[in-house]
């Protein structure tokens, strides 16, 4: 996968995040909850444009942690959603599948680059 299709991947996820979110009830538990998701789910995105821009493999590993921090905490918040029953999780599945499979991306890159920074 290319940087810009990930790039292109990473917003098509907050696009859905954002979705999600707006579905959401507007009672003060859909409205946390959906915050802290929508912080979350839209900065995967964010964060992995300006791990591109990193200036050396050390800033791109931590840029990358935040990247997989922020997916991690994305799937947390969906998972808090379906259980409070906000949600079914038949609507969540394609959400927490995008993030997993972002978050196996993130994690790999990561033990790439400090393999290959050793090397």
């Amino acid at each position: 996968m290319t940087k810009d299709e990930l790039i292109q991947r990473t917003q098509d996820f907050a696009l859905r995040v954002i979705r999600l979110v707006d579905a959401l009830s507007t009672g003060t538990i859909g409205s946390v909850l959906g915050k802290q998701l929508l912080r979350c789910g839209t900065s995967v995105g964010a964060n992995y444009r300006a791990a591109c821009r990193a200036k050396s493999k050390a800033d791109f590993i931590n840029k990358f942690k935040i990247v997989e921090e922020e997916c991690d905490e994305s799937l947390y918040w969906m998972d808090l959603i379906v259980a409070a029953k906000l949600v079914s999780k038949p609507q969540v599945r394609l959400f927490s599948h995008e993030a997993n499979e972002l978050l196996s991306i993130i994690v790999a890159a990561i033990r790439t680059t400090r393999t290959n920074r050793k090397s």
